[in-house]
């Protein structure tokens, strides 16, 4: 028997559906500010996210298909480069985290240097702005520059 494609990323999606809400559970804010508190977000987002995953359990598509290997292998780098971001948000910065992250990601989907670059440059700096002007989120600085300076 075959299981379907579907079926199996719906498990695999209840499966960080619950990693998230279990995560977001454990959050510990030493005042309240908000009168949910902020662990409604992650775990109402976590409680959407099975419930999606569970129409893809039990109704999946008519025959779903599993992605060619070369594209396999795309998806599998971009799964690495989200991890490797997460690893060098706090320690490069945003803005030069994102740079590269963006820049790998164009050119792995076959961008030519110039538009990766360019995409990478804009998104970068583009989304710090809009995250501290337009919604006065602080993002990191890195840690990399305390050394230098």
């Amino acid at each position: 028997m075959r299981i379907a494609a579907d079926r199996l990323l719906g498990l695999a999606l209840i499966g960080l559906a619950a990693f998230i809400a279990v995560q977001s559970l454990q959050l510990q804010v030493p005042f309240s500010y908000e009168p949910v508190g902020p662990k409604a977000f992650p775990l109402g987002l976590a409680a959407l996210l099975a419930a999606l995953a569970l129409v893809l359990v039990f109704k999946p598509g008519e025959d779903g298909e599993w992605p060619a290997p070369a594209l396999a292998l795309r998806l599998l780098g971009v799964l690495g480069l989200l991890l490797v971001y997460a690893l060098l948000f706090t320690r490069l910065g945003f803005i030069p985290a994102s740079f590269l992250v963006v820049a790998t990601l164009a050119r792995l989907f076959d961008a030519s240097w110039t538009k990766a670059l360019v995409t990478a440059a804009l998104m970068a700096t583009g989304s710090d702005f809009l995250f501290t002007e337009g919604l006065g989120i602080g993002l990191p600085d890195g840690t990399w520059l305390a050394d230098i300076l």
